[in-house]
């Protein structure tokens, strides 16, 4: 449990989660990490913890360095808990530090834990001197709970970002460019879009906030540093809050008797005719969290379902109510599905599509098993909304 050294007195001391495989609802197929950081200064400071099972790992870090009887100063950028649950077990041994965190973070720590420690609110704009070294705190309300914040040391010039810029991502590198790029920003994608995307106008402000600041480290609370790559991932950033999309379609939907599926297939016909990347996502093989990395940058949102028990297929329901709670704004969306008799099915999902915000294109609908013919036509129409929408 060895740290590893950032820049001399600056280590990483965090825990390494190997086998999660779901955080929060989404799928997390590299695992994780959780991002702990030390400070030894004259002031010995620890920036953020791990989650609960994993603090015996960050404090054997701790002790290759020093006794962790002496850390002056825990700054707790976030208090949800998977980057406060050790804290109680770090408390334990050194019960005269500090916690410093967001007004916010100090009324909710003890919600967490019951304890009565030291605790100390600082705001945006506030310094803590720790010796050689300063730490610079900037709140970051809503990214995405209401007590985040960031910490800059502006003598290393490095960003402690919290969970902006993280990515879920199990390994001993921790150096962006120890990975492949591609692999890591397919990540931080994902990250952004699963967690972040629903605040990318508070994300627009914290980068106005941070930005003009010298940066040679951004690091994290989940995954790898940043480093030879900040210019790469501050742009992606810029482009994700600002709901930048590309010519591009995602398809989700599920099938019952392949009716419904006949016509996905007959919808992307009509995209790639028109040169519009486009993906295809069956609910029962593709997970909700994946479809939504590619939704970040699509423009088009399309979702079909067969009627059932005058309803919508329970997998649709759940793939729905996640894309609505995380509210991509600024997209047209497209209902289309086969019913027997009753139809309800494709109402409810242009239902829910508008409550999203998206413009929408008229919805197709086919009754029972749609042949050549009706595919042609379901075609034909798609190929006229579409050149409307086009002009």
């Amino acid at each position: 449990m060895k740290p590893i050294k950032i820049k001399e007195g600056i280590y990483w001391v965090g825990g390494i989660d190997w086998d999660l495989r779901n955080f929060h609802g989404y799928l997390t197929q590299r695992g994780s990490t959780y991002n702990s950081y030390l400070i030894i200064d004259e002031k010995i400071t620890l920036i953020d913890n791990v989650k609960h099972y994993l603090a015996p790992e960050q404090i054997r870090r701790i002790s290759r360095l020093i006794d962790p009887g002496k850390i002056d100063y825990i700054i707790q950028n976030h208090i949800e808990m998977d980057h406060s649950g050790s804290l109680p077990a770090v408390m334990e041994l050194c019960p005269n530090a500090v916690i410093m965190a967001s007004p916010k973070g100090i009324e909710g720590l003890p919600k967490h834990y019951g304890r009565d420690w030291k605790f100390q609110p600082v705001k945006t704009g506030e310094v803590l001197n720790l010796g050689k070294r300063k730490l610079q705190f900037i709140q970051t309300p809503m990214v995405h709970w209401p007590d985040n914040m960031v910490s800059y040391c502006p003598e290393e010039k490095i960003l402690f970002s919290n969970d902006a810029f993280g990515q879920h991502i199990a390994s001993t590198e921790r150096f962006d460019g120890e990975i492949p790029l591609g692999i890591i920003l397919e990540e931080a994608k994902k990250y952004y879009a699963n967690i972040v995307l629903p605040y990318s106008r508070q994300v627009i402000k914290a980068l106005e906030a941070l930005d003009g600041i010298p940066l040679d480290y951004i690091c994290p609370s989940h995954g790898l540093i940043w480093h030879n790559r900040i210019p790469e991932i501050l742009s992606e950033y810029q482009k994700w809050s600002a709901n930048q999309v590309e010519n591009k379609a995602v398809i989700v939907y599920d099938t019952m008797w392949k009716s419904t599926e006949k016509m996905a297939y007959a919808i992307q016909d009509v995209f790639e005719e028109k040169g519009i990347m486009t993906g295809m996502y069956q609910l029962q093989h593709n997970h909700i969290s994946d479809i939504m990395t590619e939704i970040l940058n699509s423009k088009y949102i399309c979702v079909g379902s067969p009627t059932l028990n005058n309803n919508i297929l329970p997998n649709v329901a759940a793939f729905l109510t996640y894309l609505k709670g995380l509210a991509p704004s600024g997209r047209i969306g497209l209902a289309f599905g086969s019913y027997g008799w009753g139809g309800q099915s494709i109402g409810i999902v242009d239902t829910i599509l508008k409550e999203c915000g998206f413009d929408l294109l008229e919805s197709i609908k086919a009754q029972y098993v749609p042949d050549e013919d009706k595919l042609k036509a379901i075609r034909n129409d798609l190929v006229k909304q579409l050149t409307k929408e086009e002009i």
